[in-house]
């Protein structure tokens, strides 16, 4: 009686490993680019967040005589618009959990600079309070 044998051979074996091997050699470059493709977009989306907290503060504060509170948080104002501190632009802020802020100046010229956690120092975005509307940029985002 014979009995047919089932499965692959030693041959077809290494031949899927190779190629597989070759597949990963090419594909691992693209992926790892990613992560830092990935912080820039974190960056500019959190960018969009402050400026969409700057003006939701500014448009509350524009129509009420009252203190600004924003998800049962009083926003600390400085010139219609949010100051550059804790419990200014970071408050309006409901998560900024990836991101580290630092803090700077005194009332009329505070700033803000929230750096990527993972990313380099120069993976941030500055906010700048002034006497008319904050200043809002995107650090050189190199070395993130």
């Amino acid at each position: 009686m014979d009995k047919a044998q089932k499965g692959f051979t030693l041959i077809e074996l290494v031949v899927v490993i190779t190629i597989l091997g070759i597949l990963a050699a090419f594909a691992f470059p693209r992926f790892a680019a990613l992560e830092v493709e990935a912080r820039i977009a974190a960056m500019e989306a959190f960018a969009g967040s402050i400026r969409a907290g700057s003006s939701l503060a500014h448009s509350m504060d524009l129509v009420s005589t009252a203190p600004v509170v924003m998800e049962g948080v009083t926003i600390t104002m400085q010139g219609g618009y949010p100051e550059g501190n804790a419990t200014g632009i970071t408050a309006t802020m409901q998560d900024i959990t990836g991101f580290t802020p630092a803090y700077s100046g005194a009332a009329g010229t505070w700033q803000v600079i929230y750096t990527i956690d993972g990313g380099g120092n120069t993976c941030n975005v500055t906010y700048l309070e002034g006497a008319g509307a904050p200043t809002i940029t995107l650090g050189a985002l190199t070395n993130c």
